[in-house]
């Protein structure tokens, strides 16, 4: 049986052109997300209510908590590493093509950063799925990709969900010692309920995926059985994480871009309290 709801509230009221990316770190109890589009990466502490935002300089699809502290981010033109003050920037990959953009990001339970590019007119094949270790060595996982979206493990690391998101699917693979094989179909969002894009895995297992043009996040038992749906007022829903101290908020980016009539909480960032029990996420080894 599907159990629906509306239920949600605004986190951050916020106007972000493409909302994307939350993310929670532990060390400084804040909940990370990117207007990718605006070239903003805003934080939220949600026992203060405190925010903050950093413009950077160029677009950036994604934004990771570094194991010795700072960020790792996946930028336009590749993979930087910012320290803990906010001051010390360097690329550990620098890759620039001409119309190509960073876009998810997520790191692995080895401490590997597994980043998404896309093409700004997300031609087929325009993107790539590549691994990262903190030394910089780069393995490219997937070259043939339109628009490269969620990643992210099952708690004992043995399959990985990932999404280009024309294909409407959520497809899973075998993960080991940081190695992918045998991909196959987890689930396909059937016509008309929008697009895969971003996604989170909780501790049942059980895999969250944000609808865009959909407007909803959905959740999925571990045998691809729809249980439960999130309805949100607006279409262009992009990624959910769980966050909070006790993990168990569900924190959900959203956009505004082309939409002729955007709703008032398009992109903002929205949270449903209590709605599950997500996993401590492991830092970037780097």
């Amino acid at each position: 049986m599907t159990t629906y709801t509306t239920a949600f509230e605004v986190a951050v009221r916020a106007e972000a052109t493409l909302g994307e990316g939350p993310t929670w770190d532990p060390a400084t109890g804040r909940l990370l997300w990117l207007d990718i589009l605006g070239a903003r990466l805003h934080s939220y502490d949600p026992s203060t209510g405190h925010r903050t935002v950093r413009v950077t300089d160029q677009h950036v699809g994604a934004a990771k908590p570094r194991a010795g502290g700072g960020l790792v981010l996946n930028l336009r033109d590749g993979v930087a590493l910012l320290d803990a003050d906010g001051e010390g920037f360097r690329w550990l990959h620098h890759e620039p093509v001409p119309g190509r953009r960073a876009n998810d990001a997520a790191v692995a339970p080895d401490g590997s950063l597994w980043a998404g590019t896309m093409r700004y007119d997300e031609a087929p094949g325009g993107g790539t799925l590549f691994r990262l270790t903190g030394d910089g060595s780069v393995d490219v996982v997937l070259d043939d990709v339109a628009v490269s979206n969620g990643t992210g493990w099952s708690p004992d690391g043995r399959l990985m969900y990932y999404i280009d998101s024309p294909t409407r699917r959520i497809d899973v693979f075998d993960h080991e010692e940081g190695a992918v094989a045998g991909r196959r179909t987890f689930v396909e969002i059937e016509e008309g309920a929008g697009f895969p894009d971003g996604l989170t895995v909780d501790a049942d297992g059980c895999v969250w995926v944000a609808l865009w043009d959909g407007g909803a996040v959905r959740r999925y038992t571990p045998d691809g059985s729809l249980d439960r749906v999130i309805t949100l007022p607006t279409p262009r829903v992009t990624a959910c994480a769980f966050g909070g101290a006790d993990l168990t908020d569900l924190y959900i980016t959203t956009a505004r871009v082309g939409l002729d009539a955007p709703h008032p909480v398009a992109g903002s960032l929205l949270v449903v309290p209590a709605a599950g029990q997500g996993t401590p996420q492991p830092a970037f080894k780097g």
